[in-house]
């Protein structure tokens, strides 16, 4: 019976050993991929692949990173879900080039491992006000709530707090050798199946990584994760904003509901949807708006070209400042602005737009339309009857009582409508009114 007892406690021992690299033998690794402004869509994306993971029995997620930063209440978002993950999580910045600034630096110091690709970079995360001087008094506050969250987070997962803080305060920025040497990283990794032979036998948590030959399952962004996700990019942003614009002013050129006026409600939604998740100067919306309102006011005066010249001035000034607030952005929102080139482009096309198509659809608009039996004059037909000076004529496919107003018409000659009269059309012979042409 003793000996019973010393074979079951041996046993008892030995799985309380070994059982943690057991766990993970043959058990997936999930692959995750945060690229761009870090957003709310990004944690709904990070938040479905982390509960997918424990659904599949994945050993670990791997998070791909290559972020300029995000909004705050994103990056805070991520960091705890890291810091409380049931699996043991990596965040590898790769490939070659790419970044963890701002937001990133946060998100990659959260991580059970973090890991970075050569060639790649992470820090730079002081709140930087664009184009606004603030006080002392409000920078030193934004600094020290940074760098309280830096530290701690830092500290959890036992890296480099101090530089982490000097990451803060004076914008530091370092390459992935110099964070790994100054142990703000664990890893230095090629590739990622380099950096899969890295974790392997690695101890995370209570979990042995056994991911040399575990099968990797790629999770990427759904449908419409990644529509949102795209059009955060600054760049589409405006876009859709200036999209959103011209559609109006075709809608405001011939108004009625119209496919223009659906595409710029639809347009105009989707670029404040976007633009939620960026620094936005609401007074360059403003300007952008006052921009519309003289190019309108162009299209229905016969001033249109004075006019949409001034309407340039606010629109250029308010794409230049349309991500510049005038209050200081947080520690994890990256600088973002509008292409130059694109802000160009927009201007001219907005010019075109306004001087040449829409002045062309108005005037179009503005022409009397013709209805009933005022529609066919001009138009050619053949006599019926002889018409001396009454008779009948076929125009296009009906016959229609007429007279002639330039002599006696024989039967089969051809005519032409020159008028109306009553329920009866006034015509001439096709050869009398091509002598009167000029």
């Amino acid at each position: 019976m003793r000996r019973n007892w010393g074979l079951f406690l041996l046993l008892v021992l030995l799985l309380t050993i070994f059982s943690p690299a057991v766990s993970a033998v043959g058990r997936p690794v999930m692959l995750l991929k945060l690229d761009g402004v870090i957003n709310p869509f990004s944690v709904r994306y990070l938040e479905r692949g982390l509960r997918l993971a424990e659904q599949r029995g994945a050993q670990a997620v791997i998070i791909t990173l290559d972020t300029p930063g995000g909004l705050e209440s994103a990056m805070r978002e991520i960091v705890q879900m890291l810091l409380n993950a049931s699996l043991p999580t990596i965040v590898y910045v790769t490939p070659g080039g790419a970044r963890a600034t701002s937001a990133g630096m946060f998100i990659l110091l959260a991580a059970d491992v973090a890991a970075m690709a050569p060639a790649t970079h992470v820090g730079a995360a002081h709140p930087v006000p664009l184009g606004v001087d603030i006080s002392e008094v409000m920078d030193e506050k934004m600094i020290s709530d940074a760098t309280a969250l830096v530290r701690s987070v830092a500290t959890t997962r036992g890296r480099n707090a101090d530089w982490a803080e000097r990451a803060v305060r004076e914008n530091l920025s370092v390459t992935a050798d110099e964070a790994l040497e100054l142990n703000v990283i664990d890893l230095l990794a090629r590739n990622l199946d380099d950096l899969l032979r890295l974790l392997d036998g690695r101890q995370v948590a209570a979990t042995t990584l056994q991911t040399d030959r575990a099968a990797v399952l790629a999770q990427p962004m759904n449908l419409i994760e990644r529509f949102f996700h795209v059009i955060t990019e600054p760049n589409i942003a405006y876009l859709l904003l200036s999209l959103g614009t011209l559609l109006l002013l075709a809608e405001l050129s011939d108004p009625g509901l119209s496919v223009a006026g659906v595409g710029a409600v639809v347009a105009y939604i989707v670029a404040f949807m976007a633009l939620g998740n960026l620094p936005v100067n609401w007074a360059a919306i403003g300007l952008l708006a006052l921009s519309v309102v003289f190019f309108v006011v162009g299209l229905l005066t016969d001033t249109e070209a004075v006019v949409t010249v001034a309407g340039l001035v606010p629109f250029v000034l308010g794409s230049l400042l349309l991500f510049a607030p005038f209050t200081p952005t947080s520690p994890a929102m990256p600088s973002v602005w509008v292409s130059p080139w694109l802000i160009a482009v927009m201007a001219l096309g907005m010019v075109a737009f306004s001087i040449l198509v829409l002045r062309a659809i108005i005037a179009a608009n503005r022409l009397p339309v013709r209805a009933g039996a005022q529609r066919l004059i001009g138009q050619q037909g053949v006599a019926l009857t002889d018409l001396a000076p009454a008779g009948q004529v076929r125009v296009g496919l009906e016959g229609w009582s007429a007279v002639t107003v330039a002599g006696a018409i024989r039967a089969g000659d051809p005519v032409r409508v020159t008028g109306i009269v009553g329920v009866h059309l006034q015509v001439v012979p096709l050869a009398a009114d091509s002598e009167s042409l000029p």
